[in-house]
C-alpha cells in the first residue's frame, strides 16, 4: 500500500506552501526529489526564494539538516570532514563535516571551484564519503538541496557534468505575480516565517515512503517511452553528448515520484512528459558548446524533441 506515502506527500507539499507563496510547481519538485531519494537544483537570479524553497523543506522533516554556504575559498574537508589527532590518545580520529545530516542545504554551490563541488559526488551517488582510505556512511535518508545562480554570472563556476548527473531535478523558481509578492511583504516582515516552521514527518516516515515510491506501477509500454526519450537526445543533431543510462534510472524513479505526489499508484504518461525536461535538461550538452549552455535553450530544444516522440496510447 502507498497510503502513508500520499499523506506524507501531501503533508510536505502543504506545510512548504505556508512560506513558499504562489509557487506550487516548484514545491511539487522538491518532494518530488525526497520522495524519489534523490537530489534536486534550484537555478535562478539571486533573491527569488532558492534558499527559502530549500530550507522549507529541511525544516520539514523531522531530521538533521546542513547549510554549506559555497564560496571561493571553500575546502572539500569543510564539508566532508577530516582526520584530527587526539594528544589525549595520540590517535587520529575522524571528525565528520557538515555533509552528515539528513537535508544538505549547498547554498550557491556554483560559487566554489569544481574541485570543492566534487567533494559531493560520492556523497551524492552512494551515500558516503571516503576519508583516507576509509569509507563512512552518510545517516538516511539522505538529500542534497542545491542552489546556483546562472553561470554566467560574476564569480560562479559551471557545474562539472559528473556532478550535474547526480541531480534528479534542475528547476527554476521565477519571479512571483505581483499579488503574491504582496503577500510576501507582509507575511514577512516580522521576521522569517520558514523559521518557525514545523516539522510534519520524520525521518522513519521518509525512509518508508521512498521504500513505498519504488512499487509504483510502470507500464512497460510507458518504459518504452520513456526510453524513446532518452534514446532521442543521444541521436538528436543538436546534442553531443545524450542522457545516460544513469540518467534514464532517475527519470524512471522520479517519475515514480510524481505520480505518488498526484496521489496516483501508477504512472501515465503525463508523468514522464511532466518531468522531461527537469530531468533531462542539464544531463544533455548542446553541440559546440563546451563550458556550459543557456538553460532556455536546451530546455526549448528539449521541449521540441519531447513533441517529436509518439506518446503510447
Amino acid at each position: 500500500m502507498l497510503q502513508e506515502a500520499f499523506e506524507i506527500s501531501g503533508l510536505l507539499r502543504q506545510n512548504i506552501e505556508r512560506v513558499v507563496l504562489g509557487k506550487p510547481d516548484v514545491v511539487q519538485m522538491l518532494v518530488i526529489a525526497m520522495l524519489a531519494g534523490e537530489h534536486v537544483l534550484l537555478e535562478d537570479v539571486p533573491g527569488v526564494g532558492k534558499t527559502l524553497a530549500a530550507k522549507a523543506l529541511a525544516h520539514s522533516i523531522q531530521g538533521s539538516f546542513s547549510r554549506l554556504q559555497f564560496t571561493p575559498d571553500l575546502l572539500p574537508s569543510d564539508i566532508t570532514g577530516s582526520m584530527i589527532y587526539r594528544s589525549d590518545t595520540r590517535e587520529f580520529e575522524f571528525s565528520p563535516g557538515p555533509i552528515f545530516a539528513n537535508v544538505i542545504l549547498a547554498d550557491e554551490i556554483n560559487r566554489a571551484p569544481p574541485r570543492t563541488q566534487s567533494a559531493l559526488l560520492e556523497a551524492m551517488s552512494e551515500g558516503q564519503v571516503s576519508i583516507d582510505g576509509k569509507t563512512h556512511p552518510l545517516p538516511k535518508p539522505f538529500i542534497v538541496v542545491a542552489t546556483q545562480n546562472p553561470f554566467e554570472f560574476e564569480g560562479t563556476y559551471s557545474l562539472p557534468e559528473s556532478q550535474l548527473d547526480r541531480f534528479l531535478l534542475r528547476t527554476s523558481i521565477g519571479y512571483p505575480a505581483r499579488s503574491v509578492e504582496q503577500q510576501v511583504m507582509l507575511t514577512h516582515r516580522m521576521g522569517e516565517p520558514v523559521d518557525t516552521l514545523d516539522s510534519v514527518v520524520g525521518v522513519d516516515g521518509i525512509a518508508r515512503a521512498q521504500n513505498e515510491v519504488r512499487n509504483v506501477r510502470f507500464d512497460e509500454s510507458l518504459v518504452d517511452y520513456l526510453l524513446d526519450i532518452v534514446e532521442a537526445t543521444r541521436d538528436h543533431d543538436g546534442f553531443q553528448v545524450g542522457v545516460s543510462t544513469r540518467g534514464a534510472l532517475s527519470f524512471y524513479r522520479g517519475c515514480q515520484a510524481r505520480a505518488v505526489t498526484e496521489q496516483r499508484d501508477y504512472v501515465t504518461p503525463d508523468d514522464v512528459k511532466a518531468l522531461a525536461v527537469p530531468s533531462l535538461s542539464h544531463r544533455v550538452l548542446p553541440e559546440g558548446v563546451f563550458q556550459g549552455a543557456s538553460r532556455q535553450a536546451v530546455e526549448t530544444q528539449l521541449a521540441d524533441l519531447l513533441q517529436q516522440v509518439p506518446v503510447p496510447m
